[in-house]
């Protein structure tokens, strides 16, 4: 049952990094979904100083697809993931806002899903976890899914959330409740940050549903590595005890 009062625009915030190859894929992908309630799409494509043929494929895309609403934003020096986040994010104007990494990962055709807590009034914040079961799931790497079990654990330590993925890249927020945070981290620990700043607010409903997920191997051009995952782990000790 939708609400009356449905929202009206998804802003959907996608981060590039050397995506040439494959955005134009995604952004189809993101085009051909139809949302919940008839909202409207709004995409932000974050280049973070591209090496590739990124911004071509972008540029180009944007205007064979004048029907899709793409604003297209480019740092003129490589910051990281979180800093791509943090412009897309500051730029959004939907009622909520979505994150769509770059590659072929996570499938758009899942907003829905994401939508559906929020469009029946009981959710501030939805995460797609890749590990609620039900869903298609690549797999891949066991000291990953072992890596991203320990810090979601530890995240819900001191969050005192009971997540079962706090490194999705899914991650659904009502736009003035995440443009009203202070976000610092500009790579992978943008997402510890997140969920331990959102835990915080007071009355925050959070909820998580299950999603798939198509993973990259590292010679399809996975970029998350072992450093980031120390990162994650002083993120979460930052935050959760200093902030």
């Amino acid at each position: 049952m939708i609400p009356s009062a449905t929202p009206r625009k998804l802003s959907i915030v996608i981060p590039a990094y050397n995506e040439g190859a494959t955005i134009h894929l995604i952004l189809d992908q993101v085009k051909a979904v139809t949302l919940l309630g008839g909202m409207e799409k709004e995409v932000i494509v974050v280049n973070d100083c591209s090496r590739d043929n990124t911004e071509e494929a972008i540029k180009r895309y944007i205007a064979a697809n004048p029907e899709l609403l793409i604003q297209y934003r480019k740092h003129e020096v490589n910051q990281g993931k979180g800093a791509a986040l943090h412009t897309g994010i500051r730029e959004a104007t939907g009622d909520y806002i979505v994150i769509q990494d770059a590659d072929l990962e996570y499938d758009p055709e899942e907003y829905n899903v994401l939508l559906r807590p929020v469009l029946r009034g009981v959710a501030d914040v939805v995460y797609g976890s890749r590990f609620m079961g039900g869903k298609p799931h690549r797999i891949l790497f066991f000291w990953h899914s072992i890596g991203n079990h320990w810090l979601t654990m530890l995240s819900n330590a001191f969050s005192n959330l009971n997540l079962t993925d706090m490194e999705t890249c899914y991650k659904l927020f009502r736009r003035d409740i995440v443009q009203g945070l202070t976000l610092e981290e500009k790579r992978f620990g943008f997402e510890p940050e997140v969920t331990l700043k959102i835990a915080r607010i007071p009355n925050i409903r959070i909820y998580e549903v299950g999603i798939s997920y198509y993973g990259r191997t590292y010679a399809e051009g996975k970029k998350i590595g072992w450093r980031d995952g120390f990162r994650a782990i002083y993120c979460i000790l930052k935050y959760g005890l200093l902030q």
